[in-house]
């Protein structure tokens, strides 16, 4: 699978661009604030039907702009003789619905696209995961699992419409200064029987993922120290349903529901200089933390290859400023003996990009963003 062209109208800073990328490595140089990053979010937002980086769609409509357009060409199966073009298009206009089409026709629902052209984004905040709070790691491991598991994303989003209504209940309980149980017992139930379900999920994706991600860590730091991650989540308690429906004067006080998989969280740990388990938030060094969620990130990438059957769309953002010498040659080596399958990477020096990739055997295509293909 491999994105083969794309169209951009008035998608962040293009007015009107059509590009025509290559197979395996295509690398998008140019000056900061060219557009390069704008780019590989087009084609994150095409994959996965929204932005990496903005939480409002319509803060990708270009300046002065009405609507914006996003046109790409799959082509799946791309290794077989069943090869098939699949075009994408998804398109806003300022004040209405988003529209998502699979060869000129809209899917029924979004989450049916989300997964089937899977794709992984490195990005220089990544490390944000490391230092800030659980709600971005549950963000980014929910998006893994709405990648993976059609079933997850259908219970994560029953879910979220469930919370939602049952916190609007309890600000008007709030307000009226008085609860109804029955009516609050209509929300429980699902709630409880979702959470559950999510739980168990996210409890078999983490034990399926650890091998990946301890392994790529260990390839990138010469196995100096040992990582884990461990998931934290109060539904895990023999009690949780018990203390859940206790717990309703306090979601009431605070007009939210407290309890739930919703504030559930995953700690990052690193070994330190005695083999002592540590988060490493606190006590690693950012070259750790950098390697960490690289790592993370190729782990996903692995499930997803095993899981779906195919190599997912690799996006990386500005990765050789943020990594060592020794670490980028570790990743290079990966692309040379052909690792991951289309690789996207952006680089505001072309002439180190160039020295780098120097002796990768793969097809490599340069992208000047602002000019022309050079």
């Amino acid at each position: 699978m491999h994105l083969e062209k794309l169209s951009l109208t008035n998608f962040k800073n293009y007015e009107d661009n059509r590009f025509t990328f290559g197979k395996q490595i295509n690398v998008l140089v140019g000056p900061n604030g060219s557009g390069k990053t704008n780019l590989l979010d087009a084609i994150y937002f095409l994959a996965l039907s929204k932005s990496a980086f903005q939480s409002q769609d319509a803060l990708s409509i270009l300046h002065d702009a009405d609507y914006f357009i996003i046109d790409g060409i799959f082509e799946e199966n791309s290794d077989t003789s069943h090869a098939r073009q699949v075009q994408i298009t998804i398109s806003l206009q300022r004040g209405q619905r988003k529209v998502l089409m699979a060869d000129k026709k809209p899917y029924e629902r979004v989450s049916e696209h989300i997964g089937r052209f899977p794709v992984v984004l490195v990005a220089p905040n990544d490390t944000d995961l490391v230092r800030d709070h659980s709600e971005d790691r549950r963000q980014f491991f929910d998006g893994v699992l709405a990648q993976l598991d059609p079933e997850y994303l259908r219970n994560y989003l029953q879910y979220q419409q469930v919370l939602k209504q049952r916190n609007s209940v309890l600000k008007l309980f709030a307000e009226r200064n008085q609860v109804d149980h029955d009516l609050l017992d209509t929300y429980d139930e699902p709630l409880l029987a979702l959470g559950q379900q999510i739980y168990d999920r996210r409890v078999q994706f983490v034990a399926d993922y650890m091998p990946s991600f301890q392994k790529h860590y260990a390839y990138l730091s010469d196995e100096r120290e040992q990582v884990s991650i461990i998931y934290e989540s109060e539904v895990g308690n023999p009690d949780f349903v018990n203390e859940f429906r206790n717990s309703r004067r306090r979601d009431t006080l605070l007009q939210r529901t407290t309890m739930g998989v919703h504030k559930d969280d995953y700690g990052f740990m690193i070994s330190n200089s005695i083999g002592e388990s540590v988060p490493l938030k606190k006590f690693g060094s950012q070259g750790q933390q950098k390697t960490f969620v690289i790592a993370l990130k190729l782990a996903q990438f692995d499930l997803l290859e095993v899981q779906k059957g195919i190599k997912p769309l690799l996006l990386l953002d500005d990765i050789f400023d943020k990594l060592d010498d020794k670490r980028i040659g570790k990743l290079i080596r990966q692309m040379d003996e052909g690792a991951f399958g289309q690789l996207f990477i952006t680089d505001a020096r072309p002439e180190r990009t160039r020295e780098l990739l120097n002796q990768v055997t793969a097809d490599i295509n340069f992208f000047d963003i602002g000019t022309t293909k050079v």
